[in-house]
């Protein structure tokens, strides 16, 4: 990955955060529970997924620059959604997304070249690493903006 392709996926990770809280700002209830499509998340769920995949992608980071090899455990999202009761508040969900974002966004920007080049084994992808990492994370938020704002407005 070119210098600037890095620099461009984490200005996006870092804005990813804010397309989040925008495509929330004055849902009601309502809207946070609607069922946008028969099998898929409501923007509730989708917000404690984000906290959920953003704490575990802050780990993720830190085992793939602090080890070598780093092994990469997969989890299962869905099972997370069905049990982790996603129809609770959202507000500390926000939080830890937000904290956990803004901390990995702070660790990119100190990142050498080897780190950024170093790699990890991870069951659900053939080539894992810290670039690796970047691409899917810099999309994820922003993915899942749209989501809450389609969910949303099935609410309405």
């Amino acid at each position: 990955m070119d210098r600037r392709t890095r620099e461009e996926l984490v200005a996006r990770y870092k804005d990813g955060y804010r397309v989040v809280a925008g495509a929330l700002a004055g849902a009601s209830d309502a809207e946070l529970d609607a069922v946008p499509a028969p099998g898929k998340w409501t923007a509730r769920q989708i917000v404690h997924h984000l906290a959920d995949s953003e704490m575990t992608s802050a780990v993720r980071l830190r085992l793939l620059v602090a080890e070598e090899n780093a092994p990469i455990r997969a989890y299962d999202q869905d099972l997370f959604a069905r049990t982790l009761h996603y129809d609770r508040p959202i507000a500390a969900s926000l939080l830890a997304f937000r904290g956990a974002r803004e901390s990995s966004a702070a660790l990119l920007d100190l990142l050498t070249e080897v780190e950024w080049s170093k790699t990890g084994v991870h069951p659900e992808h053939a080539q894992y690493g810290v670039e690796r990492w970047l691409e899917i994370y810099a999309a994820h938020a922003h993915d899942h903006a749209e989501q809450i704002t389609r969910a949303r407005a099935a609410g309405r």
